[in-house]
Parts: C-alpha cells; structure tokens; sequence
C-alpha cells in the first residue's frame, strides 16, 4: 500500500526505503553544526571562489572535532544568495548551531566576521570579527575555528586543534588556483573536470608537494575516464594513479587525501584490500567528512561489499541531507541494492536521483538493469534509450573498459538484457 512520505508524495515500501535515507533528520547526539556561505563583501563578485574557498577550510577544519556532527560543504551551500531562516535550515539540515558572517579581502589584508546561531531558540551564541594580512589566510582560519568550538565547547583538546590544522600550501598562489579549481570541481560538467585539472596542474607547477591539490587533479583524471569524457583514456589513467601515490607520498594521514586516493585506486587499479584500508582509515580519521563516506561507499561496492557500501552512502547523506551532488549517493545504493538483488529498491533509488538531476546517465544505467531483471521489458528499453541519449556513445563492453565493474555482474547482465549495445 502506497503511503505519503516525507517528500510529499506518494510512494511504494522500496521508495519509502530511499526516502528514509535523505529525509529522516533528527538531531545528532553530539552537538552539531552548519557553516552556511559567508558573503563576499570584497565588491568584487569575482572573488567569490575566495569566500568559498575560507568557509569550505573552515568547515574542513570543524570537521576534524571528533564530538561534532559538522554538515557537509555542498549542503550548506545550496542556502548561497539567499535569505535565510536560521530556524528552517536548522530544520532541513539537521543541526543545532548555525554559523554565518562575511569575507572581505582589499589591500593585502583579509576580514572574517561571524555569528554562531543556535538553531532551535534563534539566540546568538557568539560574534567575532578577525583582521589578517593576506599571508596569514591559515592563521585567519584557524582562530575563526578555534573561536567557534570555544563557543560549542570551553574545554577544547589541545591535540584535537592540532589535527584540525591541514598541511599548508608554500605558495599562496597555488592555494589560490586550488580555490579555484576546487569552484571548478563542484560543477561537475565536462567542461568544469577540464577546467579544475588545468588549474590544478597549475597549482602542482607552483607547489610540487601540495598533496590536498595532488589528489584533487588524480580524482579528476579518474572522473574524465569513467564518465567516458577521456580523449586519451589510457593516458588519464596514468595520471590519476601517479597523482594518488604522489599526494600519499605528501600526507598519508590526511583522510580527505586518503578518501581521493581510496576511490581512484578502486576505478583505476582494483587492489580491494588496501582501497578498503585507506578507505576506512579516512573515516576514521573524520567521521564527518561527506567526502570520505562517499568514496567508502564507492570502494565497498567496487570490493563487492554491497551492504557496507549501502551503510557508507547512507551516512554520506546524512553528513549531506541538501546535497545539489546527492543523485550520485543515491545511485550508488541504487547500484548496491542491485548486487544484492533488491530490485525494486534499486529503481526507487533510479528514479530519486533522477528526479534531482534528470540527465544524469548513471541513474539511467540503475534502471535500465534493475527493470530488465524485474522482466519490466519496456520500462527497461525506455531507460535504456534515454541512457543512449545522454551518452551516444555508450557501449557495455566500453563501460567495463572504464574501471570498477568486476563485481557489478547482475548489472551488467541486466544492461544485457535490457538490450545495449555491446
């Protein structure tokens, strides 16, 4: 029987299973918090990537506090430009604190101000403002951190502000370009990947050992083969493994680093055993980076460990709930659940992340299998024609060719199925 669920509409048990995923939001048992975009206040709109760029190291570095539940960069930045409730975005994102304020950057000097919200009673908790000559941007960042966990928390642990400071970049240049091509990265398009590894191979010219750039520029010569963008695919294949082993040889312990390098190795190498470990270990190191249960996620379901990917995916969306990138979590459990058979979950998952970016080809690749092995005939060859659409030129044995599918047998016998090419 068809219920009403929490997105407003109505739906069977198998999507009311996705649904739970993305819209249960109780609040953590840890205090919790969102860093919304802070605004440019430079007059200049085109240093917005520097705004984003100070709140995303903040968020990176709330984010290594153990005992906090800190939302994930994308989420938070779906409220850019916008006026905000702060009560409803507690609400929407799950959290108790909110922390908002202002980037301006003139004259070789950077100005941060902030207010940290709690959610529930609306009450202001804390507001600083902090003024840094334009060298001393990681200075600036980490008092803003230390400043607002002093507001959650007066007992800070001295060791766990330490871990929360990332290597620094030796040229502020090279952070600059990472800044940009990190802007890049997030759109996602072909034209975003291409322009994000220009950046940041310029960035590696600048810094050579600036690891967090090293494994940006692996991922995105990964993404260029598997989502089929690669003119030269055996060449881009080389480049995000050297790339991976050269940002693990800059910092192994960073989990975002670890994260990346987890991920590229699982589409571009398939050594199960020590993806799995640098996977784990990125999450142990940071049970709240989205990034590091995202590419969990992926690892455990190249490994051929469907359930433990499901787990990963689904705390990536928590750590996430608004997320404008969340079609890929839900097609990767789209893709577990067919691994394990749950076909009518995986179509509900097809069709959600559809729903959030409907030319999104992997979510067609989910359907077309799943209803193929369901015997939905014609539903399948409709998503396998729509897959067709978004990626011409598309074929099975292409798409095997592209890394991370010796343990998608049921996907790939259902793309058989469904009647792709070969």
């Amino acid at each position: 029987m068809a219920v009403e669920d929490k997105c407003g509409r109505f739906c069977g048990s198998a999507d009311r299973a996705v649904c739970r995923s993305t819209q249960a939001l109780t609040l953590p048992d840890k205090p919790s918090i969102a860093v919304l975009p802070f605004e440019n206040m430079s007059g200049d709109p085109d240093q917005d990537y520097f705004a984003d760029g100070m709140v995303e190291e903040i968020i990176t570095a709330l984010s290594r506090f153990k005992w906090l539940f800190v939302i994930a960069r994308n989420s938070s930045f779906t409220f850019k430009g916008k006026a905000v409730d702060i009560k409803e975005v507690g609400r929407r994102l799950g959290v108790r604190y909110v922390l908002e304020g202002s980037v301006r950057k003139a004259s070789g000097k950077v100005r941060i101000t902030g207010q940290l919200i709690d959610a529930v009673t609306d009450a202001h908790i804390w507001a600083d403002r902090f003024e840094r000559d334009l060298t001393d941007v990681f200075a600036l960042q980490d008092e803003v951190t230390i400043a607002v966990v002093s507001a959650i928390e007066p007992r800070l642990r001295q060791t766990e502000i330490a871990m929360a400071a990332r290597r620094r970049p030796e040229n502020l240049t090279a952070y600059d370009c990472y800044l940009r091509a990190m802007q890049q990265y997030y759109v996602a398009s072909r034209e975003g990947v291409a322009e994000a590894l220009r950046l940041a191979h310029r960035a590696l010219e600048l810094d050579p050992r600036f690891g967090p750039v090293a494994a940006l520029a692996g991922l995105c010569h990964m993404l260029s083969v598997i989502w089929g963008y690669a003119i030269d695919p055996q060449f881009e294949r080389k480049e995000a493994v050297r790339l991976l082993r050269l940002a693990l040889s800059v910092d192994d312990g960073d989990p975002d680093t670890l994260a990346r390098a987890s991920v590229i190795s699982a589409f571009m190498v398939g050594d199960c055993e020590s993806e799995i470990e640098m996977a784990d270990r990125a999450v142990a190191l940071n049970p709240n980076s989205y990034a590091a249960w995202y590419c969990r996620g992926w690892v455990y379901k190249i490994a051929g460990l469907p359930e433990e990917a499901i787990r990963s995916f689904e705390r990536a969306i928590r750590m996430s709930p608004v997320d404008p990138l969340l079609h890929r979590s839900i097609t990767g459990m789209g893709y577990a659940f067919i691994e394990l058979g749950r076909f009518d979950e995986a179509i509900a998952a097809g069709k959600k992340a559809l729903s959030q970016n409907p030319f999104f080809s992997t979510a067609y690749r989910c359907l077309a299998s799943a209803f193929a092995h369901l015997g939905r005939d014609a539903e399948a060859r409709k998503a396998a024609a729509r897959l067709l659409e978004t990626d011409p030129t598309f074929t099975i044995s292409g798409y095997i060719a592209r890394g991370g599918q010796s343990n998608s047998k049921l996907l790939i016998e259902g793309l058989r199925r469904a009647g792709l090419p070969e």
